[in-house]
């Protein structure tokens, strides 16, 4: 049963950096086969840096097998004022995709990634689902992202189709292409695949205990294991 012992749910801000470094290093190994250089701290650093200020407007999610990190995906709405990865890696402005359509949310989906070795297609439909979510809420929204080719082509072989928006760079150790989504492009995936949403594990804050310490307990908090 897939992820039978392991959970999805919310990344927290105190997780950022490992996160960061989590999807530099599996970028380099699922691309290059080896890890990172020592220059790649400097990525990691970019990419805590600028997730961390997207934070308070971002849903980012990752996959867990107790302590160890699976894979992660984040999406959040562009405020319209922030510069997102796509402007700042290509220099293309969402505004100018628009084709004559009532405008609604623009949605960035980025920092993908998979743990190598890990070969579970429902791991990878689940993190996708969760970042499509918000553009299938309605049919005027879109969505941008920057995509390995690699990827790209499994996105199209699952039914998400993909508009290619501009010429590809070299990022993060792989061929990268600047890629949009429409609603209508997301829809079928997402229609067959909508209950994975059901596994994403609560997002529960530590409490601010006020109780006399004599009966205040210490315990574990229960993991989601039925995912």
């Amino acid at each position: 049963m897939f992820l039978q012992n392991f959970n999805i749910r919310r990344v927290q801000k105190s997780e950022l950096l490992k996160v960061a470094q989590f999807i530099v290093d599996e970028n380099y190994n699922h691309h290059q086969d080896q890890n990172p250089s020592f220059s790649s701290t400097e990525e990691v650093f970019s990419i805590f840096e600028e997730e961390l200020a997207f934070f308070p407007k971002a849903d980012f999610f990752s996959i867990w097998n107790f302590d160890e990190l699976l894979g992660a995906i984040r999406v959040l709405e562009w405020d319209f004022s922030s510069i997102l990865p796509i402007q700042k890696l290509f220099g293309i402005n969402p505004l100018n995709c628009m084709v004559g359509e009532p405008l609604g949310k623009i949605c960035h989906i980025g920092r993908f990634a998979i743990k190598k070795g890990n070969r579970s297609l429902s791991l990878f439909k689940t993190l996708m689902v969760c970042a499509i979510a918000p553009v299938c809420a309605s049919k005027n929204n879109l969505a941008f992202a920057e995509c390995d080719a690699k990827l790209l082509r499994v996105l199209n072989r699952l039914g998400i189709k993909t508009q290619i928006i501009g010429d590809s760079i070299e990022y993060l150790g792989s061929e990268t292409i600047p890629i949009c989504m429409t609603f209508d492009d997301l829809s079928e995936f997402y229609l067959a695949n909508r209950a994975l949403l059901n596994k994403i594990t609560p997002q529960i804050e530590n409490p601010i205990v006020h109780l006399p310490k004599s009966v205040v307990f210490n315990r574990v908090k229960d993991n989601y294991t039925s995912v």
